[in-house]
């Protein structure tokens, strides 16, 4: 008997279609970043930076750095989504980055140099969100690849 985790989505294994769709949704938020009046205060983004006053959808602060590390993590998660044990990595790795910055941004000073990403605080509870379900994703949807290795 086949479990959740060992469906196909056309012709993907589940962890391989949430790690292409982590990626996909990645990949539009870099792109979004990028985008007057999707993102606010655009003529007042950084390169990188608390000073970078830009919010993506008016919420999310953001920077140029910012958008091009999404962007690079939805690349990345679009390659890995190629297998079963790449995908898995992507979920649980990535998901282990963003609680890691979770973490810190919530102990540093949000207006220092050490916020140089930039985030907020709706940025750190969204990358806490990101964490948690990549991290959930990839080990429940993973399990079989492991299984099967």
């Amino acid at each position: 008997m086949s479990s959740f985790a060992d469906r196909s989505v056309g012709g993907r294994s589940l962890v391989q279609s949430a790690a292409l769709l982590v990626g996909v949704v990645f990949l539009a938020v870099g792109i979004l970043g990028f985008v007057p009046g999707i993102t606010t205060h655009y003529s007042d983004m950084s390169g990188a930076g608390h000073e970078s006053m830009a919010k993506l959808v008016g919420v999310f602060q953001v920077s140029v750095l910012h958008n091009i590390v999404h962007l690079l993590f939805g690349v990345i998660g679009i390659a890995l989504s190629r297998s079963d044990a790449t995908a898995r990595t992507f979920l649980v790795g990535g998901g282990v980055v963003y609680l890691v910055l979770w973490i810190y941004g919530l102990v540093i000073d949000l207006h220092s140099s050490a916020n140089f990403v930039p985030v907020n605080t709706a940025d750190n509870w969204l990358h806490f969100l990101l964490g948690v379900g990549m991290v959930a994703l990839g080990v429940v949807l993973g399990r079989r690849a492991v299984e099967r290795a």
